[in-house]
């Protein structure tokens, strides 16, 4: 496997992922931390990125998929949340099809693959998914 630093630019049309593992990578000489911000399976590559506040970290928008839907309500602008304790992000919603949706925020920190996003208006919870994509 190669691993190669974050110092590649983007394709615009490419989903920009993050995978936040700092142990069992074996690296070494680095006076910072050390994130995985992308994995290209197909030809086994890690990018990675040092610092807590790496641009790579942050994204603006994620795709949502396996919606649960806890209301008819069909809110266009709402709150996220992508932890348990996270303060709540603005957000705005694009209902999609297949109980997906897309979510975008301003600039969040280590919004990953696999994780859940779940929408608040105030304090009614409007559903949750899991996060499919996230985007820069």
């Amino acid at each position: 496997m190669s691993l190669t630093a974050t110092d590649w630019t983007l394709p615009a049309e490419r989903p920009f992922l993050i995978f936040l593992q700092r142990k069992g990578l074996n690296l070494g000489g680095a006076n910072d931390k050390i994130f995985v911000v992308e994995k290209d399976l197909e030809n086994n590559i890690l990018y990675v990125a040092t610092g807590n506040e790496n641009e790579y970290l942050y994204t603006n928008s994620a795709l949502i998929k396996d919606f649960n839907y806890l209301t008819d309500d069909r809110i266009v602008n709402c709150s996220c949340k992508f932890r348990y304790r996270q303060q709540d992000i603005s957000c705005q919603v694009e209902y999609l099809e297949d109980n997906q949706i897309l979510v975008k925020y301003d600039n969040a920190k280590a919004v990953t693959p696999g994780q859940f996003c779940v929408l608040y208006d105030g304090d009614k919870c409007l559903g949750g998914g899991i996060i499919d994509k996230v985007y820069k």
